[in-house]
């Protein structure tokens, strides 16, 4: 029980610094021609301003949260937990942006709240076999390369929200991928077993699949349709995680009753809240970005 309710705190503290990382990194670039944003040019504006820099240093420090809140717990309870991002991304972009709140979201914050307690209450995952053969962990993300390298391509051929959606499944599906990889590594560290953490491939394909995963997500904030781009990341990858956690690393929920019922209309909920929500800040996300490229042409002229 205590390291189930370490595991929500961790969690909590992920979401938070996730948050923040999404809310700074989005305003980044802002002043990027929408066809620039899977290119170089993007990479080069990133490396160069402070603000990337300091949203990407937040967004490291909730991957490590969630580092521990796995070492402590399963996948089937930490993912989804981590969806309470966009909670704390609300006010804080609203904030920023000088903006209030709407009361209809509000609404969906207090509705993905108490989702998501109902969800930390319920559910009790046993936990998996984590001596996962190296040849398994290759196949999953060769497997993800393959699937994320095509959404990728897509992505290049198509605008606007058709862009981000494609950007943001291919961010769902990796960070999906790292989060099992993690606890992978983490179990190997719960172990003790310094020897072995250094020397399973899952260490150096979280380092890589993150890196990538990182620049791709910030060309999916960049790509428009932002109401679309992030819900659909922090839905899928909770999805990708909790499907690979029971399949690959045998996790399951153990669950009577009208738990299950009780579980399904609260993960739906939140899935819906998160829908909502994102819909909402991506909606003014678009308007701030349009003033920002209005000024922008402005300036030139003048």
């Amino acid at each position: 029980m205590l390291g189930n309710g370490l595991a929500v705190l961790f969690a909590l503290c992920a979401a938070v610094f996730a948050a923040v990382g999404i809310v700074v990194r989005q305003r980044a670039t802002m002043d990027v021609p929408a066809e620039k944003g899977v290119s170089t040019v993007m990479l080069r504006t990133l490396l160069r301003r402070r603000l990337w820099w300091l949203g990407t240093a937040s967004a490291v420090a909730g991957y490590a949260f969630q580092a521990l809140a796995l070492g402590f717990g399963s996948l089937l309870l930490v993912q989804p937990v981590l969806v309470s991002a966009l909670l704390f991304a609300l006010p804080l972009s609203a904030r920023l942006a000088g903006r209030r709140v709407s009361r209809a979201e509000w609404l969906w914050a207090l509705l993905l709240t108490a989702a998501l307690t109902v969800f930390v209450v319920l559910a009790r995952a046993s936990t998996g076999s984590y001596q996962v053969p190296v040849s398994t962990t290759l196949i999953v993300a060769v497997v993800c390369a393959a699937g994320v390298t095509l959404f990728v391509l897509a992505a290049t051929r198509s605008t606007n929200w058709r862009r981000a959606v494609l950007l943001a499944v291919a961010v769902g599906v990796m960070f999906g991928v790292v989060a099992v990889l993690t606890k992978i590594v983490m179990h190997l560290v719960a172990e003790g077993s310094a020897l072995a953490v250094f020397t399973t491939p899952a260490l150096y394909l979280v380092l890589m699949l993150g890196v990538v995963a990182t620049l791709l997500q910030q060309s999916a904030f960049h790509a428009g349709s932002l109401q679309t781009s992030v819900p659909t990341m922090l839905v899928l990858e909770p999805v990708v995680a909790v499907v690979l956690g029971s399949v690959v690393l045998g996790e399951h929920m153990s669950i009577t009753g009208l738990e299950p019922i009780a579980l399904s209309l609260a993960i739906c909920a939140m899935a819906a809240a998160t829908i909502a929500l994102g819909r909402d800040e991506g909606a003014y996300e678009e308007k701030l970005e349009a003033e920002v490229g209005r000024r922008s042409v402005s300036t030139v002229t003048d």
